[in-house]
């Protein structure tokens, strides 16, 4: 039996209470209740703030400091991957002994090169732009969409 995979979600900026924070909150609730029997879980949420305003760089270090190594990135520059294909890579990830897998989101200026050539991953929610606060409630809902395929739960319908 393989040890549980942690999973950690490092965003730039503070989700203030409203729809957003709910949204995530619901979704990693039920990551971790439907992913832990699956060894994956529990997610971790870990917000930086780049105070001086010093930029992506500074970001960038920042988000590295808050994640352990091993980091999966999320990034619109990234491969477009189905959600069946996030799963695979998640449970491929898992039985391969890895211990921690840190999902980044960068702020409104994106991820910096340095950090994006670090990653495993980029992973793209299509050629939009998307608020990064949106993003986040995607990535959340993705990671409990991914779970849900690999314990078999209808909530998925390819």
């Amino acid at each position: 039996e393989a040890a549980a995979m942690r999973l950690h979600l490092c965003a730039v900026g503070r989700l203030r209470s409203g729809p957003e924070r709910a949204l995530v909150d619901d979704y990693l609730q039920r990551c971790d209740r439907t992913g832990r029997p699956l060894g994956l879980g529990p997610v971790t949420e870990h917000e930086v703030e780049d105070k001086r305003g010093a930029g992506m760089a500074a970001e960038a270090g920042l988000l590295l400091r808050a994640a352990p190594a091993g980091a999966v990135l999320v990034d619109e520059l990234g491969t477009t991957l189905s959600s069946p294909e996030l799963a695979t890579r998640l449970a491929a990830w898992r039985d391969g002994g890895q211990q921690d897998v840190a999902l980044m989101i960068g702020g409104a200026d994106g991820l910096d090169p340095m950090l994006r050539a670090k990653a495993d991953l980029a992973i793209s929610f299509g050629r939009m732009v998307w608020p990064h606060m949106l993003v986040r409630v995607m990535l959340a809902e993705q990671l409990y969409r991914a779970v849900t395929i690999l314990s078999g739960s209808p909530y998925h319908r390819a």
